[in-house]
């Protein structure tokens, strides 16, 4: 044997990525679309043997015990339902989510942060109201001042975004990687083809 096989795998990050199983709740949509509610393979097969799982596909690859031989789950649904948040977090990586990973001044996308429209320094609140993504260069335009005062404008006003409006939007982002047995899972309302 060549090496030590656990430390070959801790050291390999790609090892670890390989075979994700796609989560869907019981009604077999995606727990969440962005990111994408992926388990790694080792996930998976532990929720199965827990029986916490049903497996709706697999990949070609398996993974051996002495006793067991079982081919890596691609999909797996929950059996028991898990009830969506009603409640948005304010985080960081749903507010970019929100105005969709882009400045609401320039509409750019790159080297984001986020912005006071109302600035601290004049009383503004850090809400979902008074926040917004931006990109670096209008960040530091913008400083403390108002907006009038800066000869900025939004693209849209800042508002608390629903659950359900944060997960569609969502949609509009997949992941890099789609396996072939995950499609018929993610796009619930695109148009079939012919």
């Amino acid at each position: 044997m060549q090496g030590d096989f656990r430390t070959e795998f801790v050291r390999d990050p790609v090892g670890l990525r390989q075979h994700p199983a796609l989560v869907l709740n019981a009604d077999y949509r995606p727990l969440s679309y962005y990111p994408l509610s992926l388990w790694p393979w080792q996930e998976a097969v532990k929720a199965v043997f827990l029986d916490r799982v049903d497996i709706v596909a697999e990949y070609e690859a398996e993974v051996h015990s002495p006793s067991t031989v079982i081919r890596i789950p691609s999909v797996v649904v929950l059996r028991d339902y898990v009830r969506p948040q009603k409640r948005v977090a304010f985080t960081r990586f749903n507010l970019f989510l929100r105005d969709g990973f882009r400045c609401q001044y320039c509409g750019s996308k790159g080297d984001l942060t986020f912005d006071h429209v109302i600035p601290r320094a004049r009383g503004g609140v850090t809400s979902w109201e008074n926040v917004v993504a931006a990109c670096a260069p209008c960040n530091l335009r913008k400083g403390s001042k108002s907006l009038r005062r800066s000869g900025l404008s939004l693209r849209r006003a800042p508002r608390r975004p629903g659950a359900e409006e944060l997960r569609d939007r969502g949609r509009s982002f997949p992941p890099n990687h789609l396996h072939d047995s995950w499609v018929d899972f993610l796009y619930w309302d695109a148009e079939l083809e012919a």
